[in-house]
Protein backbone atom coordinates (compact mmCIF):
# COMPACT_ATOMS: atom_id res chain seq x y z
CA UNK A 1 0.00 0.00 0.00
CA UNK A 2 1.33 3.58 -0.96
CA UNK A 3 0.40 7.04 0.36
CA UNK A 4 0.85 10.32 -1.35
CA UNK A 5 0.12 12.90 -0.04
CA UNK A 6 -0.81 16.58 -1.53
CA UNK A 7 1.30 19.45 -1.24
CA UNK A 8 -0.15 22.62 1.01
CA UNK A 9 -1.06 25.67 -0.84
CA UNK A 10 1.65 28.22 -0.71
CA UNK A 11 1.05 30.68 1.78
CA UNK A 12 -0.71 34.50 1.23
CA UNK A 13 2.26 37.24 1.06
CA UNK A 14 2.80 38.78 4.02
CA UNK A 15 0.85 42.32 2.51
CA UNK A 16 -2.39 40.09 1.56
CA UNK A 17 -2.32 38.94 4.96
CA UNK A 18 -1.78 42.30 7.00
CA UNK A 19 -4.60 43.70 4.50
CA UNK A 20 -7.16 40.75 5.43
CA UNK A 21 -5.70 41.72 9.18
CA UNK A 22 -6.48 45.02 8.45
CA UNK A 23 -3.78 46.21 10.56
CA UNK A 24 -5.46 43.93 14.13
CA UNK A 25 -4.07 41.24 15.57
CA UNK A 26 -7.62 39.46 15.43
CA UNK A 27 -6.84 36.87 18.21
CA UNK A 28 -6.40 39.69 20.59
CA UNK A 29 -9.28 40.51 22.70
CA UNK A 30 -10.62 44.96 21.65
CA UNK A 31 -10.73 46.94 25.04
CA UNK A 32 -14.42 47.53 25.83
CA UNK A 33 -16.50 49.24 28.38
CA UNK A 34 -16.20 47.75 31.49
CA UNK A 35 -13.18 45.93 30.94
CA UNK A 36 -9.44 46.89 32.75
CA UNK A 37 -7.00 47.66 30.83
CA UNK A 38 -2.97 49.02 30.29
CA UNK A 39 -1.68 51.98 29.12
CA UNK A 40 1.39 51.13 26.39
CA UNK A 41 4.51 52.90 27.22
CA UNK A 42 5.16 55.47 23.93
CA UNK A 43 6.34 58.48 23.97
CA UNK A 44 3.01 60.18 24.17
CA UNK A 45 2.16 58.07 27.64
CA UNK A 46 5.29 58.68 29.05
CA UNK A 47 4.82 62.83 28.49
CA UNK A 48 1.54 62.29 29.95
CA UNK A 49 2.39 60.59 32.96
CA UNK A 50 0.07 57.14 31.63
CA UNK A 51 2.44 54.59 30.54
CA UNK A 52 1.82 51.43 32.27
CA UNK A 53 -1.08 52.71 34.05
CA UNK A 54 -3.75 50.24 34.40
CA UNK A 55 -7.67 51.30 34.89
CA UNK A 56 -11.29 50.95 33.84
CA UNK A 57 -12.57 51.30 29.95
CA UNK A 58 -15.28 54.08 31.16
CA UNK A 59 -16.14 54.99 26.94
CA UNK A 60 -15.11 55.07 24.08
CA UNK A 61 -16.05 58.38 21.17
CA UNK A 62 -14.74 59.35 18.12
CA UNK A 63 -12.86 62.10 18.42
CA UNK A 64 -13.23 64.00 15.30
CA UNK A 65 -16.87 64.25 16.51
CA UNK A 66 -16.71 65.23 20.30
CA UNK A 67 -13.21 67.17 20.40
CA UNK A 68 -12.19 65.48 23.28
CA UNK A 69 -7.99 65.71 23.64
CA UNK A 70 -6.22 62.27 23.18
CA UNK A 71 -3.13 61.08 23.98
CA UNK A 72 -1.33 59.74 21.09
CA UNK A 73 -2.05 59.94 17.34
CA UNK A 74 -5.97 59.47 16.33
CA UNK A 75 -5.62 57.67 13.02
CA UNK A 76 -8.85 55.34 13.46
CA UNK A 77 -10.55 58.36 14.82
CA UNK A 78 -11.69 56.56 17.83
CA UNK A 79 -10.72 56.95 21.54
CA UNK A 80 -11.59 55.03 24.70
CA UNK A 81 -11.93 56.85 27.66
CA UNK A 82 -9.84 55.04 31.39
CA UNK A 83 -10.30 55.94 34.32
CA UNK A 84 -7.69 55.40 36.67
CA UNK A 85 -7.83 54.45 40.99
CA UNK A 86 -7.05 57.79 41.79
CA UNK A 87 -9.96 59.28 40.25
CA UNK A 88 -8.28 60.44 37.18
CA UNK A 89 -9.22 59.85 33.57
CA UNK A 90 -8.30 60.73 30.27
CA UNK A 91 -8.88 59.45 26.86
CA UNK A 92 -6.12 57.64 24.47
CA UNK A 93 -6.02 56.20 20.94
CA UNK A 94 -6.69 52.65 21.64
CA UNK A 95 -4.38 51.70 19.62
CA UNK A 96 -2.39 52.69 23.34
CA UNK A 97 -4.89 50.65 25.44
CA UNK A 98 -4.04 47.13 25.52
CA UNK A 99 -6.77 44.79 27.57
CA UNK A 100 -6.55 43.00 30.86
CA UNK A 101 -9.51 41.60 32.00
CA UNK A 102 -13.18 41.45 31.96
CA UNK A 103 -13.86 42.06 35.53
CA UNK A 104 -16.89 39.81 36.15
CA UNK A 105 -19.11 40.65 38.58
CA UNK A 106 -19.26 44.05 38.22
CA UNK A 107 -22.83 46.05 37.81
CA UNK A 108 -23.88 48.49 35.40
CA UNK A 109 -27.09 50.36 35.90
CA UNK A 110 -28.84 52.04 32.45
CA UNK A 111 -32.28 53.67 33.28
CA UNK A 112 -34.17 51.32 35.47
CA UNK A 113 -32.35 47.85 34.50
CA UNK A 114 -29.17 46.12 35.93
CA UNK A 115 -26.50 44.29 34.06
CA UNK A 116 -23.71 41.82 36.01
CA UNK A 117 -21.01 41.25 33.88
CA UNK A 118 -19.82 37.27 33.29
CA UNK A 119 -16.58 35.63 33.75
CA UNK A 120 -16.13 35.84 29.12
CA UNK A 121 -17.29 39.74 29.10
CA UNK A 122 -20.91 39.78 28.51
CA UNK A 123 -23.69 41.85 30.62
CA UNK A 124 -26.70 40.03 31.37
CA UNK A 125 -29.37 41.80 32.50
CA UNK A 126 -30.20 41.26 36.68
CA UNK A 127 -32.54 41.82 39.13
CA UNK A 128 -31.18 45.41 41.15
CA UNK A 129 -27.95 44.63 43.24
CA UNK A 130 -29.25 46.58 46.01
Amino acid sequence: MSLSFAAPPPSPPREEIAARLDGHNQHVRQPELGDTVRIARTPDTIEAGYADRTGKCYGFTTPSATRVSVVGPTQADYALNVRFDDGTSAWFDASLVAFVDVDPGQTLRIGEKWFVRTPDGDWIESSDPN
